[in-house]
């Protein structure tokens, strides 16, 4: 069982940056893929990046690429997701996740998730 819990999102202003983090204790998550998902209301939960459990490369949502960079340091069992350049679409509940399918970007084949946080962007 891995648990996952994010920190880091906030209000913002749109072109600032934002860096989530997602700390996982339980087990390794060396051996994991791991992912970032949002939520905004009333929209289904959406696949933002992942990283694969040898730390790359890494793959983006079309949305989110050349903004966002993920990044993973398996010695402290952390995930982090640096946000540049936001945008108003870019407000979401944001949530970490682990999985043991390479490559994934499907909810479904992530059966460990974090509570979320918060990000909202305002112009």
């Amino acid at each position: 069982q891995v648990h996952l819990v994010e920190s880091g999102g906030g209000l913002v202003q749109t072109g600032d940056s934002l860096r989530l983090s997602c700390e996982a204790s339980g087990r390794t998550i060396s051996t994991y893929t791991m992912g970032w998902f949002r939520q905004a209301p009333g929209k289904d939960r959406e696949f933002v990046a992942g990283i694969t459990w040898g730390g790359g490369p890494a793959y983006y949502a079309d949305s989110v690429r050349g903004r966002f960079t993920i990044s993973r340091d398996n010695a402290a069992n952390t995930v982090r997701l640096q946000m540049n350049s936001l945008k108003l679409e870019d407000t979401a509940a944001y949530y970490c996740a682990a999985s043991s399918v390479a490559w994934s970007r499907r909810r479904i084949d992530y059966p460990f998730w974090g509570q979320g946080t918060q990000v909202t962007v305002s112009s």
